[in-house]
């Protein structure tokens, strides 16, 4: 593992915006409401390192915050769709015909309709919120959760020490604890870690089309969304908040990528 070069630059970028996530709860340069309209779209500089908005806030006291924002969405929207995905994938596998052929018809539903997209049909019916993209991303991505864990799952019920296990009494839900479950515990990993990128992609965009994390709370989306339309005047307002979306997506990819590597057997013993 100390010698994966995308297990090191992943964990090494998801570790730096975890700190400056846990930095914001008790330090930032500047108070990241407070409005200067005199200090409106300044250029970096040594007062403001990255700039202010165009209603003279910091930039960068702005990003510090917005990130524990997006991290919470991020990692809560992964625990409810891993919590809904393995289970769901797990009870489909071991269930009779009947139960798991409307099941999986129901997952491809799902996997159908874009996380966005069902954000927004719930945008509209609870309104836009920080809980409501949560839950519509988790339940979005527990679709292609549920549909690799219960592939995984059906081919380990046919492997030889699970016939045996049921052949001495084990009950299923002692062959899914004892099992199943070690068995796929190294393709959760990789799972969460990758739709951990999702689902921050997803929060960004959703706070851009302003149904994710609502005002007055610092947002990366909504930073990109209010910083645009500065574009023409200097490309550099955007660059920001897109350039903290772009590395914090970039660390959970690469740790996924390297968790992959060196959990899956297959991939270490084609590297030697």
């Amino acid at each position: 593992m100390m010698w994966n070069r995308n297990l090191l630059i992943g964990a090494s970028l998801v570790g730096f915006n975890v700190l400056v996530a846990m930095l914001s709860l008790v330090w930032t340069p500047y108070d990241p409401l407070e409005i200067e309209p005199a200090l409106s779209l300044t250029r970096p500089s040594t007062a403001h390192l990255l700039g202010t908005d165009e209603n003279g806030r910091d930039i960068l006291s702005n990003l510090i915050v917005g990130s524990r924002a997006t991290l919470i969405t991020g990692v809560m929207a992964v625990v409810i769709c891993m919590v809904v995905g393995v289970t769901v994938g797990i009870a489909t596998s071991v269930s009779p015909r009947w139960i798991e052929s409307p099941a999986i018809f129901g997952i491809d539903i799902v996997l159908a309709l874009p996380t966005v997209l069902f954000a927004i049909v719930l945008a509209a019916v609870y309104g836009p919120s920080t809980i409501t993209a949560i839950f519509a991303i988790g339940i979005a991505l527990s679709a292609s959760v549920a549909q690799v864990t219960r592939r995984e799952v059906n081919v380990l019920l046919t492997s030889d020490y699970v016939t045996a296990a049921r052949a001495s009494g084990s009950s299923t839900r002692r062959v899914i604890r004892r099992h199943i479950l070690p068995n796929i515990r190294a393709s959760l990993f990789v799972q969460a870690s990758g739709a951990c990128a999702v689902a921050i992609l997803a929060e960004s965009t959703l706070s851009y089309l302003g149904l994710g994390t609502t005002p007055p709370a610092p947002s990366w989306g909504r930073m990109m969304a209010s910083l645009q339309q500065f574009l023409l005047i200097d490309p550099i307002f955007p660059l920001w908040p897109g350039l903290a979306i772009v590395i914090t997506v970039l660390g959970f990819n690469l740790l996924g990528d390297g968790l992959r590597e060196v959990l899956d057997p297959t991939l270490r013993e084609s590297k030697h």
